[in-house]
């Protein structure tokens, strides 16, 4: 089986990506090193690393994105797990060959230039997971 690497990151949905922000550099004192808009996917993200992993903060930029209606329905708060998948593609295959429920079947655009596929939470015990292909090393901030 292809697959994952590490833990990337964990993505946190958010209403106001400005105020969680705040918090998270004020409070807790990690700094933001990066803000993205996914137009074609309706978000806004900013990534806040902490150790080996980051922390993602997600924010719908229009209602119908990706992260709207989580937050309509769940309210802010832990949204996904996301894991290093080296082999990219050949990863998303193995988990729909061994029986795995994806959301997405082929890579799509992520932030940072990464491609990603989500993970049904119906195959993984309730939780949203991310596998993501990185483009290269030293390419998050």
């Amino acid at each position: 089986m292809a697959g994952v690497k590490k833990l990337d990151h964990l993505g946190i949905a958010v209403k106001d990506l400005d105020e969680a922000r705040t918090f998270w550099e004020r409070a807790l004192g990690i700094p933001c090193t990066h803000v993205e808009e996914l137009p074609e996917r309706g978000i806004r993200v900013a990534f806040l690393p902490i150790g080996d992993v980051r922390i993602e903060l997600i924010a719908p930029m229009r209602e119908g994105s990706e992260v709207s209606k989580f937050l309509e329905t769940r309210g802010p708060g832990i949204h996904h797990v996301c894991f290093e998948a080296p082999a990219g593609q050949a990863t998303v295959d193995a988990l729909k060959a061994c029986g795995t429920r994806m959301i997405d079947e082929k890579l799509k655009p992520g932030a940072h230039g990464a491609q990603v596929a989500f993970i049904h939470p119906k195959s993984t015990g309730g939780v949203l997971v991310e596998v993501a292909q990185l483009p290269g090393p030293g390419t998050h901030p």
